[in-house]
């Protein structure tokens, strides 16, 4: 298992931050690794939640399951997410600081089945693409195109 924590500061207010992050189809606005996504669960967005996200370069069988199972707006998510190669079960946190949102990110992350001889890779390159993620989220909101 690799655990991938991080933290980056969003000139946002919070509740923006996290409602645009609580919806999963929004994910490929600021991430380009992400090329769909779509909410494949009835009713308005919070625990139960569930998502399917395409990842570029992966075709169907890399597409990923996510389900919010728990949900405290703005200040939390835990999600889990769920494909053929990869379990992630983490939390996103929301804070209020000055100069905006402080968003928080704690993965425990495991590669299944064959990919599982790529952890090595995971646990050295996981945490440089997952902050790329969220700075993109950081440069999406601040550039005011939400």
């Amino acid at each position: 298992m690799t655990h991938i924590y991080g933290e980056v500061t969003i000139d946002a207010p919070v509740d923006e931050v996290f409602d645009l992050v609580a919806d999963e189809r929004n994910e490929p606005r600021y991430n380009p690794r992400i090329v769909r996504a779509e909410k494949v669960s009835e009713g308005p967005i919070g625990i139960g939640s569930r998502f399917v996200a395409a990842p570029k370069g992966m075709g169907a069988k890399g597409e990923m399951a996510l389900e919010i199972v728990e949900y405290d707006r703005p200040h939390g998510l835990h999600n889990v997410v769920r494909s053929s190669y990869l379990r992630v079960d983490g939390t996103l946190t929301f804070d209020g600081v000055e100069g905006g949102t402080r968003l928080r990110w704690d993965w425990d992350m495991v590669l299944l089945g064959p990919m599982r001889v790529l952890s090595p890779v995971l646990s050295f390159f996981g945490p440089g693409w997952e902050r790329r993620n969220w700075v993109g989220l950081k440069k999406y909101m601040e550039s005011g195109r939400r």
